[in-house]
C-alpha cells in the first residue's frame, strides 16, 4: 500500500529548485553525503515487494541487504520486513554444503550476510567460507580524494534517487549505496573531531504577560517578512515547503487584526503551498512526505480558510496511509508498529508520530479511529512504564527494556539522550523533556483521558523535571551543550502539550507551582535577539541554527502559550 503509493510521488516530475533536482554543496562532507546516502536507500526500500518478499532475486536480496546494513544508519534486521525478509530469503537458499549454488553472487552473498550482527547470519556466513573457500578480496585504492570520487558517483545518480536504469536499477542502486557507504565513513575519519565547547547559560527571565508576549510576537513576524524567499522560507537562497508551513503558521500566531504585510504573507504563504498537493492529498515537494504534509496542514488549520477544509481532509487520508501496519507487513508485536516516520529514512520515531497525529486531529479524524488506537500501541512503546511497554528486544547480543520513571524516548528502544545500562546489562533508553511531551501529545489526541495510569505516570516525569533552562533528561556527558538539542522545539512541545492538558499551573518536584504560560512567555521574550529572531546559541542540531525555523518555534510557542490576561489595545 505504502510502496505504490510512494513509488508514484517518486515519479512526480520535480519542480526547479525543489529537493530532488537541487545541486550538491561544492564540498562533500560526511553529513551531506549521508542525506544524499538517505535518498538512494528510501528508493531501495521501495523495491521491496511484500508479496513476494523480495527485491526481485537473491542477488538483489543480498545487494540490499549489504546497502542497508552498511549505510552511516546501520539499519538492523529488527527494523521491519524489508530487512528480515531478505536474510530469511538468503538463509532459505543455502545449501547443505554451505554454498548457494551460484559462485558469481556467492561474495556478494557473503558480504550480506556479514554485515548483519546476526547470530543465524554469521553461522551461515561462516559455512559459505568453508565450502567455498572464499578469499575476501582486498577493495583496491581509488585515485583521488573521498569527496572527489563520492561527487563523481552523486553526478551519475537519477533524480529519484536510484542509480542505473530498467530492470538493472535495483542491483546499480544498491551497489553504488554500498560504495557511497565506503566513502562516508573515509570523509569521517578525514574530518576533524568538533572541540567540546562551554555551553552559554540562557538568559535570567521574568513571566510576561499577554501584552510584552504580543509585542515579541510582532517583533518575530517582522523578523520572518524579511527572510521571504518566493513567497516562502526556507535556506540557503531556496524556499522550502517544510520551513514554509512553520513560518506561515508562526505568522498565523499573531493574534488579530494582524499588520497588512503580515496577513499577505501569510496568505503568500498558504497559496503557495495548496498548489503543492498532491492527487492523494500529501503537499510536498517530493521529499520527507509525512513532516510536510502534517506541517501544511497545521499552517492551513491556523489560517481558518473555508476553501482549505477539503485540503487538510485529504491530507489526512493521505498520512493515514504512511502509518507501519499490517499493510506493510508490520505485525503488531513489532516495535515499529503504528509508527510514522519523516520519509526518508525507514525509521518511525515519535516526534514525527506526534505531528501527525495533530494534523490528523486537524482534518477532523476522530480519536476512535484505527490510525489513532494503533498508534496508541507505537506511543506506549516510547514510554518508560513497564505496566504498559510489553517491548523487549534483543539486537546485536545486547537487550533493550522499558524503565519505570514514566517518561518517554525517541522512539521504541531508542533515545537521542542515550540509555541508563543496568547491573544485568539490560539497556533502559533514557527519557528526556522534549519527547515526553510529544508523548502527552499523542495520548491526548489518541483520546487518554487525565486519569489513564499511562497519562497519570507521564505527567509525574514532567512534573518532576519541569524547567525552562534545558531540554531535560540529557545526562552530563562531555558535551556540554547536549542538553541544548531542540531547545526550541522542546518548548514548542511543551507549550502545546500544556495547552491539551488543560492545567494553568504545574507543580515540579520540589513542591513549587509554576504558571507556565507567562513563564514560556518570559524565557522566550529574554531570548529573542535584537533583528527579532531567535537561534539555538548551544545546537545548530535539528536545524535550529536556522534563525528562520528556530523562529519559527518561540512565535509557535508563544501563540500557544499566550497568557489569558486582557487583550492589548489595537495599534
Amino acid at each position: 500500500m505504502l510502496a505504490a503509493l510512494l513509488l508514484t510521488l517518486l515519479a512526480l516530475p520535480q519542480e526547479p529548485g525543489t529537493g530532488a533536482a537541487r545541486a550538491l554543496p561544492e564540498t562533500v562532507t560526511s553529513a551531506v553525503l549521508e542525506e544524499e546516502l538517505d535518498r538512494s536507500l528510501h528508493w531501495l526500500r521501495l523495491r521491496f515487494d511484500l508479496a513476494t518478499q523480495s527485491y526481485g532475486g537473491l542477488e538483489e536480496d543480498a545487494r540490499a541487504l549489504a546497502a542497508f546494513a552498511g549505510s552511516p544508519r546501520k539499519y538492523r534486521i529488527s527494523e521491519g520486513p524489508f530487512l528480515a525478509a531478505p536474510l530469511a530469503n538468503l538463509l532459505a537458499a543455502q545449501k547443505p554444503d554451505g554454498s548457494f549454488g551460484a559462485p558469481e553472487f556467492e561474495l556478494a552473498v557473503l558480504e550480506a550476510l556479514e554485515s548483519v550482527a546476526e547470530p543465524g547470519a554469521s553461522a551461515a556466513a561462516q559455512r559459505l567460507v568453508a565450502a567455498r573457500a572464499l578469499t575476501r578480496p582486498q577493495p583496491t585504492p581509488a585515485p583521488g580524494a573521498p569527496a572527489e570520487r563520492a561527487r563523481a558517483l552523486l553526478a551519475r545518480r537519477n533524480p529519484d534517487g536510484s542509480y542505473g536504469a530498467g530492470a538493472g536499477a535495483t542491483l546499480e542502486t544498491a551497489r553504488t549505496v554500498r560504495e557511497l557507504s565506503r566513502l562516508h565513513a573515509e570523509l569521517k575519519a578525514l574530518e576533524p573531531k568538533k572541540a567540546a565547547r562551554a555551553a552559554r547559560v540562557l538568559p535570567p527571565f521574568e513571566a510576561a504577560q499577554r501584552e510584552a508576549a504580543t509585542r515579541t510576537l510582532e517583533r518575530g513576524a517582522r523578523f520572518l517578512l524579511s527572510q521571504r524567499i518566493d513567497g516562502g522560507f526556507g535556506f540557503d537562497g531556496r524556499r522550502d515547503a517544510g520551513i514554509t508551513a512553520m513560518a506561515v503558521a508562526a505568522l498565523a500566531a499573531v493574534p488579530e487584526p494582524r499588520p497588512s504585510e503580515v496577513q499577505a504573507a501569510l496568505l503568500t504563504g498558504l497559496d503557495w503551498l495548496v498548489t503543492l498537493q498532491k492527487e492523494d492529498g500529501s503537499i510536498h515537494e517530493g521529499q520527507i512526505a509525512n513532516y510536510v504534509t502534517s506541517a501544511a496542514v497545521l499552517a492551513l488549520a491556523r489560517s481558518g480558510r473555508a476553501a482549505d477544509q477539503e485540503r487538510i481532509r485529504r491530507a489526512g487520508e493521505f498520512l493515514k496511509v504512511l502509518q507501519a501496519d499490517e499493510g506493510e507487513g508490520y505485525a503488531s508485536d513489532h516495535r515499529y508498529y503504528g509508527g510514522v516516520g519523516y520519509g526518508n529514512d525507514e525509521r518511525p520515531d515519535l516526534s514525527n508520530l506526534q505531528m501527525a497525529l495533530e494534523a490528523l486531529h486537524e482534518a477532523g479524524v476522530a480519536a476512535g479511529d484505527p490510525a489513532f488506537q494503533k498508534a496508541l500501541t507505537f506511543l506506549q512503546r516510547c514510554q518508560n512504564h513497564s505496566e504498559t511497554n510489553d517491548l523487549v528486544l534483543v539486537s546485536e547480543g545486547k537487550t533493550y527494556a522499558s524503565g519505570n520513571d514514566g517518561g518517554a524516548g525517541y522512539a521504541p528502544a531508542e533515545s537521542k539522550a542515550g540509555f541508563v545500562e543496568l547491573a544485568d546489562g539490560k539497556r533502559i533508553p533514557r527519557s528526556y523533556g522534549s519527547m515526553s511531551y510529544a508523548l502527552l501529545k499523542g495520548y491526548l489526541f489518541a483520546g487518554l483521558s487525565k486519569d489513564d495510569p499511562r497519562v497519570q505516570a507521564l505527567w509525574g516525569w514532567l512534573r518532576e523535571n519541569y524547567t525552562l533552562d534545558v531540554n531535560p533528561g540529557f545526562p552530563a556527558t562531555d558535551d556540554p551543550t547536549a542538553s541544548y538539542q531542540g531547545l526550541f522545539y522542546y518548548f514548542y512541545t511543551m507549550a502545546k502539550a500544556l495547552d491539551l492538558y488543560g492545567e494553568e499551573t504545574i507543580q515540579d518536584g520540589a513542591g513549587t507551582a509554576h504558571r507556565w504560560r507567562e513563564e514560556l512567555a518570559g524565557r522566550l521574550v529574554a531570548m529573542q535577539r535584537q533583528d527579532g529572531s531567535w537561534v539555538n546559541d548551544n545546537s545548530a542540531k535539528w536545524f535550529e541554527g536556522n534563525p528562520v525555523l528556530a523562529t519559527s518555534y518561540a512565535m509557535l510557542t508563544l501563540g500557544t502559550a499566550l497568557p489569558h490576561d486582557a487583550q492589548p489595545e489595537s495599534k
